[in-house]
């Protein structure tokens, strides 16, 4: 059966909109209470109050952010079981080599650095806890061999996925990651309806939200999995990299 997710603290950084709000709201259905991290209270704003979700402004390329989240989780809400490193993005302005250093160093961290850092910090709070589980929500962009339009985030998310599978052994804490295609978010459906017809046709189909969050749940559930990488692709069933397509 797996763990238990009833009465569990979560953590799902982006957590107010977009992906990271369908994690959110699954993750509450499993009867967790969930701290949703974001910039912005985004999507949160505008639903009823819920005791079972607390939002906490927080930047994940900022280190005292992510202590105080970490501390929010602990004090408030009496430790922390489950992270889920869901920020994340590529930059609307300047992609490597035209963007200066600060600016692909920002993709690096909110991709990268953020999430190992994140980890780092939540691994003390969830051994006082007996263990708890991390998932990483990487991207296709960080496992294909073809050229990308933003070489800095997909260096950082094939980052995230090898330190998924170097930190498979931690001690009282199972890291797991999911490798997503092209999520069927409200921006992707606006990028496919201004492609042109061969454009379009060509594009690969959408990775519903619900599934990956879905998975999600799956892998924090799953005490018998550690440092594996799950790929998502559009249209195809979920398969894990590096160790097979087998499903588990």
């Amino acid at each position: 059966m797996g763990v238990e997710l009833a009465g569990r603290v979560a953590v799902v950084t982006g957590g107010s909109g977009g992906l990271g709000r369908y994690i959110v709201e699954r993750l509450v259905a499993e009867g967790c209470m969930v701290v949703a991290a974001d910039v912005e209270p985004g999507a949160l704003a505008a639903t009823e109050e819920d005791p079972a979700v607390a939002f906490v402004r927080c930047d994940v390329r900022v280190a005292a952010d992510l202590e105080r989240l970490v501390a929010f989780a602990v004090d408030r809400l009496g430790g922390l079981d489950l992270l889920v490193n869901n920020a994340g993005g590529v930059s609307r302005g300047k992609q490597w080599p035209s963007a200066s250093a600060l600016e692909w160093r920002a993709t690096m961290e909110l991709n990268l650095l953020g999430p190992m850092l994140t980890t780092q910090l939540a691994l003390e709070p969830m051994r006082a806890r007996g263990g708890g589980a991390v998932v990483n929500i990487a991207s296709s962009a960080g496992v294909e061999w073809t050229p990308y339009s933003s070489p800095e985030y997909g260096a950082a998310k094939a980052g995230l996925v090898r330190f998924t599978t170097c930190v498979g052994d931690l001690p009282g804490v199972r890291v797991n990651c999911i490798v997503p295609g092209w999520i069927g978010l409200a921006r992707a459906h606006e990028e496919l309806a201004a492609m042109g017809p061969a454009e379009r046709t060509a594009a690969p189909p959408f990775v519903e939200p619900a599934a990956i969050a879905e998975t999600v749940v799956w892998l924090l559930r799953s005490d018998s999995m550690s440092g594996c990488v799950v790929e998502m692709p559009g249209g195809s069933e979920r398969r894990f990299l590096g160790t097979g397509n087998e499903e588990r």
